[in-house]
């Protein structure tokens, strides 16, 4: 990828470059992957058009962070809102804008207004959608009761207060509950984390509130992989395996950049990569941001350990939260809410239909 030279047109939105590979493997795997950006205010759906090329889908959302799927659904972490997006591949073949483009369409299904708690990680255990709530430090779970229902906090956090005091982060569920979530630090104290935020994280386990693993360089995205427990050291751009008996962890792949957003399909791991701002207060004065000329998603071969596909962007997005795979989705369609197009999609279990907009005067 070049720069731009002195006068040069810059990139249009989105322009990308990607390795060949990446749209013959979507195309194989008959996948296509969720991708959310807080910076850009976008959650990207990335197919393959064919073998050769991709296609991007961008839609804008308010500050989306955590995905989770199961099954046809996907949530949808926003500043003030978690959004249930359903898909109906009925309205595929019948939108109006693209008929018989899509093979599947994901549409608004129900929005639950939490307020500003800076939502990071979900995940469906069952019907139960938890989630990282950051700003309270605790796991929650989500419902039309309250803004959200507080279910786990680790031992050192004294109070349920909006404080941010240890950067709760990173979840993975086992059996559909919790199992293991990930902090920057062990903190107490208002945004203490950030005092240690380079070297002060741990690993614990929520079932019985143990400390696992100390002075992680910014962990996130625990994510089982063939019953090994994964984690991405952001701090340090490396993928590391678990040790959960001699509580220790093994590097299995160095990358350039800020690692977040794990999932997985069959042999293949997709991981986000950021590119840091150097105005970032939170991340500015990192090592890696030294080293973290790209924001994309890179796949790796797990038996081989090796790096088989990218997209790397040249313009729009800089930072990666979540990466999700959506499967068996070769070219799935997306509608936010910010378009009056949601409000016309009528999916029932009997069928699909696009309402006849209303005529004006």
């Amino acid at each position: 990828m070049n720069d731009n030279v002195k006068g040069a047109a810059p990139p249009p939105p989105f322009a990308c470059t990607f390795s060949q590979t990446l749209p013959e493997l979507l195309h194989q795997l008959n996948i296509s992957l969720a991708v959310s950006t807080y910076q850009a205010g976008k959650l990207v759906f990335i197919s393959a058009a064919d073998k050769d090329q991709l296609i991007q889908l961008p839609r804008n959302f308010q500050r989306p962070m955590g995905l989770a799927v199961s099954g046809h659904k996907l949530a949808v972490a926003t500043q003030h809102e978690t959004m249930i997006l359903a898909n109906a591949p009925g309205l595929a073949a019948l939108y109006p804008q693209q008929k018989g483009v899509y093979d599947g369409f994901y549409v608004p299904r129900a929005t639950y207004y939490t307020g500003p708690v800076d939502m990071h990680e979900m995940a469906w255990g069952g019907d139960t959608l938890w989630a990282v709530n950051t700003a309270f430090s605790c796991l929650c779970t989500i419902d039309a009761d309250f803004s959200f229902k507080p279910r786990w906090q680790p031992d050192f956090i004294s109070e349920l207060v909006p404080e941010d005091r240890c950067h709760l982060n990173g979840l993975v569920l086992k059996d559909d509950k919790p199992k293991y979530v990930t902090a920057l630090a062990q903190s107490d104290t208002k945004e203490g984390w950030r005092a240690e935020k380079n070297s002060g994280g741990i690993l614990m386990d929520v079932e019985n509130k143990k400390i696992l693993l100390t002075d992680l360089p910014m962990p996130h995205s625990p994510h089982f992989y063939d019953g090994r427990l994964l984690l991405l050291l952001s701090a340090t751009g490396e993928l590391v395996e678990v040790d959960l008996d001699q509580k220790t962890y093994t590097v299995l792949k160095q990358l350039d950049g800020f690692v977040r957003g794990m999932d997985q399909h069959g042999d293949y791991l997709f991981v986000g990569l950021s590119k840091l701002r150097k105005t970032s207060t939170a991340f500015g004065d990192m090592p890696i941001a030294k080293r973290s000329p790209v924001c994309g998603v890179v796949v790796i071969h797990m038996p081989s350990m090796s790096i088989v596909g990218h997209i790397h962007y040249a313009a729009s997005v800089e930072e990666v939260f979540d990466v999700k795979v959506l499967p068996g989705q070769r070219r799935p369609g997306l509608l936010g809410t910010q378009r009056p197009d949601h409000k016309l999609a009528l999916s029932l279990p009997e069928g699909s239909f696009w309402a006849v907009p209303e005529a004006k005067g």
